[in-house]
């Protein structure tokens, strides 16, 4: 019985499916972390293997030749067929792999996870905060909660709540300066004050809000910095409140206004379309779910 031909190196393969992907080797060079010259040099190697070009090399992009198309689907389920199993293992382990985004994975998520585990102490949890968007069917994650209008690509996405806002002050800085309307808040030190939010909720409070002198410098970026600025009485923090419930129970936050604002945005918990919800993310999914009901109702 002959021997089976011995496969290209795992580098040149992996280098020609993201440019196959992307149609474009600088966009597969920063997906994986190499440089284009040597997405460009794998590229050759595979096809110095095959004996026949892979691509078609334009002045600003590449495409598939006919060879090129032949070979690209194949590979690409055979990384998914990879990656597949890779998750069935991880799924045998017993580890969720979670992304979520800064402020609710540090201000809602965290505080509550330890009821999850306590219901499910068969599951252990990893968790990276990030703001970037993961590819679940490439990387090592199993299910993520991210902000937006839910429509990604390859994801299926349930809403977990919407991402409304509305100004939070901490009480001693409403002591030193009285807030009796939205105007009052244009006299008054603005944390992250750039913020498009800022102009969503004087709308919705029935006014343009003009030019004015007392906006903070700092720029944060992030609510839960946002939220401690404003806790140290550094200004008013536009901020979803949902996220801040703690500390407006604790009296470290307090609301002016009932006015809230949203920019269509949501919270979403989002996992690979190509996977089926395995026992831990449905188990995950449903939890969160249950503990925003309660907390809403």
């Amino acid at each position: 019985m002959s021997k089976p031909a011995a496969l290209p190196p795992l580098a040149a393969i992996r280098a020609f499916e993201a440019a196959a992907r992307h149609e474009s080797f600088t966009k597969a060079a920063a997906e994986l972390g190499m440089t284009q010259a040597a997405v460009s040099y794998q590229v050759k190697l595979l096809e110095d293997r095959v004996g026949e070009p892979l691509f078609r090399r334009l002045s600003r992009k590449v495409e598939l030749s006919e060879a090129g198309k032949r070979l690209a689907p194949a590979v690409t389920d055979a990384f998914h067929r990879l990656n597949a199993a890779f998750n069935a293992m991880r799924e045998n382990e017993g580890v969720l792999a979670i992304t979520a985004v800064h402020t609710f994975a540090t201000n809602w998520l965290v505080p509550r996870l330890g009821r999850f585990q306590q219901a499910h102490p068969e599951i252990a949890v990893r968790i990276e905060i990030s703001t970037r968007n993961v590819d679940f069917t490439r990387e090592d994650f199993d299910i993520g909660i991210r902000g937006g209008n839910g429509t990604w690509p390859g994801v299926k996405a349930h809403k977990l709540v919407d991402m409304e806002f509305t100004p939070l002050c901490s009480p001693d800085f409403l002591a030193r300066h009285p807030l009796r309307r939205p105007a009052d808040l244009l006299h008054v030190p603005q944390v992250d004050a750039h913020d498009e939010w800022w102009a969503l909720w004087f709308a919705a409070a029935g006014m343009e809000r003009p030019a004015r002198r007392e906006r903070s410098n700092v720029s944060l970026d992030v609510q839960t910095l946002i939220g401690t600025a404003a806790i140290a009485g550094q200004g008013v923090a536009m901020l979803t409140p949902m996220l801040f419930r703690d500390d407006i129970a604790a009296g470290r936050l307090v609301r002016p206004f009932e006015i809230s604002a949203t920019d269509g945005g949501a919270y979403w918990i989002v996992y690979a379309e190509q996977r089926h919800a395995t026992h831990k993310i449905r188990a995950f999914r449903n939890w969160v779910l249950a503990e925003l009901a309660r907390e809403a109702g």
